[in-house]
């Protein structure tokens, strides 16, 4: 039997020694790399943390002692040390393992959110909180150095140099984020665990914090004896562990990208996918991005320790000078982006969409108060599957609709993420914003016409229904409309290409029909639909509007096609929301549909 079968509960790894804790950790590895390859997850950060996670719970008592996990995706070993071995096999599938700490799984998560940057001002509450109330409890921290390059953790730092509380706040230092991390953190770090610097003259010892290493993460041993002296200091203290993003696993520690940092489902043995990768959107982006570059030397690429996710490696590799990479710091890349419009130049700041919302205000007062021309692509809008709540996109057509000046294009398929990704970096009066999913790209969808602006992409004779698709919803309402003409109700589709503000050739178009349904994968509360009601009401065109859309509620992790149909947003589910709308309005709708003067389209150039 193996040791890891043995353990089911922090607390039956008292009893092993040092030995069999080399051989634990040997067996996790092994049982990680199995278990992600198979079902896709976060493997490099997991890999580099399995000694540190023995330390953290042989020395702290959780959940009596509380363990924050910043971007907790490196929290897989704390799962199976806290009994949920067994659930690895459904990970991140609909109902299976959350691969993050999830509350609703186990008393040893209590932090489930996986933004980066905020384990410090958790930590920093909670220690007050338990400070002033007497309580004896510590609070640990888990922080990589990637994720303190993010303003939140030095603003945390600062308070918790002079709190009443006490943390523990182990800096899990393996040099990366996805790539390398950047900037002058990053030397100094560096410079510490090479020996290149004096005792006492960190900055966190500048600011008044305690400080302990650098130790070797990868020696549970060195990290308990650092963690037990940490753990009786009467102030906040930083442990530094110095790890190795993917250790023990070969495929990871060479893959110079990022260490394998997310999976899908890959051989173990080599690291590579199973299956030919389908071409993505985020693919169609990054080619079309650098042709824009050949053409437009004022455009310049920003991301937030993404470059890889967000499609902008192939960029920054034609344009070093033109790439920056500002950390995991997505309000300092948006008012830094304005700065670089300030200066003539073009940015394309690309960002996951949920990340962007750590950002609206820099959007809002530092960008769109100024017009500047700035370009925000967000990759991953809408449900974005097995990450879960904290990463499905789908606030920003709703946050962002809010912003005056601000120009949001969701292209449909490939030709038209080049087009409006051109008309978006040429647009010079304010920001403009280009939202696609994560999936595969998909065919292209022609259109039969465009007018005014508006691409038809399905009409027929003295159709009652108006579908107005948000990008990559167009497929599935197209579909939906196929089925509604089976069930004898004919529809006009049109996907608006620009979605916010609203175009006002969607309220013509809607005159001229009894019944419009928006069908978007953001959040139905303040996005698209509610905008083409409040177009139509002004442009005093009677036809009722139907917003089809996700509900506001933290949609679960699950696959991306399977949770848009729960909600409603498969063709299935379009084609039924349609029927029972217009099953409620009045017997002569035909008759009147008929009757009216059918909107004049014009062909498409060419």
């Amino acid at each position: 039997m193996s040791l890891l079968d043995d353990v089911n509960e922090p607390a039956d790894l008292d009893r092993l020694t040092g030995d069999q804790l080399g051989l634990l950790a040997t067996e996790i590895r092994a049982f990680l790399v199995e278990a992600v390859c198979r079902r896709g997850g976060h493997l490099g950060p997991n890999l580099g943390m399995v000694e540190l996670t023995l330390a953290l719970h042989r020395v702290f008592r959780s959940p009596h002692d509380r363990i924050v996990f910043d971007t907790g995706h490196q929290a897989y070993v704390h799962k199976l040390l806290t009994g949920r071995r067994e659930r690895f096999a459904g990970l991140r599938g609909r109902g299976g393992l959350s691969g993050y700490p999830r509350r609703a799984e186990s008393p040893h998560d209590l932090v489930e959110n996986s933004h980066a940057s905020t384990a410090l001002s958790y930590a920093d509450g909670l220690s007050r909180a338990y400070a002033l109330d007497g309580v004896d409890r510590t609070v640990v921290a888990v922080i990589g150095d990637g994720a303190l390059t993010g303003g939140l953790a030095w603003e945390a730092l600062n308070n918790l140099a002079t709190s009443p509380g006490r943390a523990v706040i182990v800096l899990n230092d393996n040099g990366r984020s996805y790539a390398p991390t950047v900037g002058g953190l990053a030397a100094h770090l560096a410079a510490r665990h090479d020996g290149g610097a004096d005792a006492g003259s960190t900055i966190f010892e500048a600011l008044g914090l305690d400080y302990l290493g650098p130790v070797d993460g990868h020696d549970v041993a060195q990290i308990e004896a650092a963690l037990q002296k940490a753990r009786t200091a009467d102030r906040s203290v930083v442990v530094h562990c110095v790890t190795r993003k993917g250790y023990g696993h070969q495929p990871s520690e060479a893959d110079e990208a990022d260490r394998l940092h997310a999976v899908g489902v890959v051989d173990p043995l080599t690291g590579r996918p199973t299956a030919t990768p389908a071409r993505t959107w985020t693919d169609a982006f990054s080619d079309e991005l650098l042709a824009i570059g050949a053409d437009r030397p004022e455009v310049v690429a920003v991301s937030a320790a993404m470059l890889g996710p967000t499609g902008l490696d192939g960029f920054g590799a034609r344009y070093p000078d033109r790439t920056v990479d500002v950390g995991i710091a997505e309000q300092h890349a948006v008012t830094s982006a304005a700065g670089l419009a300030f200066g003539g130049k073009h940015p394309v700041v690309a960002v996951y969409a949920t990340f962007l919302n750590r950002a609206i205000d820099q959007v809002l007062l530092d960008v769109a108060l100024h017009h500047l021309p700035v370009t925000l692509v967000l990759d991953r809008a809408g449900i974005t599957g097995p990450d879960g709540p904290s990463h499905h996109g789908m606030w920003d057509l709703a946050l962002l609709g809010a912003v005056p000046g601000l120009r949001v294009a969701a292209p449909r398929d490939e030709a038209t993420l080049r087009e409006e990704l051109r008309e978006a970096v040429a647009h010079q009066d304010g920001p403009t914003v280009l939202r696609f999913p994560k999936a595969r790209v998909g065919d292209e969808i022609p259109a039969l016409y465009r007018t005014g602006g508006v691409d038809v992409l399905r009409t027929a004779a003295a159709a009652p229904v108006l579908l107005v698709a948000v990008g990559a919803m167009a497929a599935p309402t197209l579909r939906a409309a196929d089925l509604l003409a089976e069930a004898g109700v004919e529809c006009t589709v049109v996907d608006p290409r620009w979605v916010r503000p609203v175009n006002p050739a969607v309220a013509t178009l809607a005159a001229d029909h009894a019944l419009v349904v928006t069908v978007e994968d953001g959040i139905r509360d303040g996005g698209v639909g509610g905008a083409v009601a409040q177009a139509l009401a002004d442009a005093s065109v009677g036809a009722p509007v139907r917003a089809l859309g996700l509900p506001t509620s933290f949609v679960p992790h699950g696959e991306r096609a399977g949770l848009l149909a729960e909600h409603g947003l498969d063709p299935p589910g379009i084609c039924a929301a349609v029927l029972h709308q217009v099953s409620t309005l009045p017997a002569d709708l035909d008759l009147r549909v008929r009757n009216r003067t059918q909107t004049r389209l014009s062909p498409l150039p060419g």
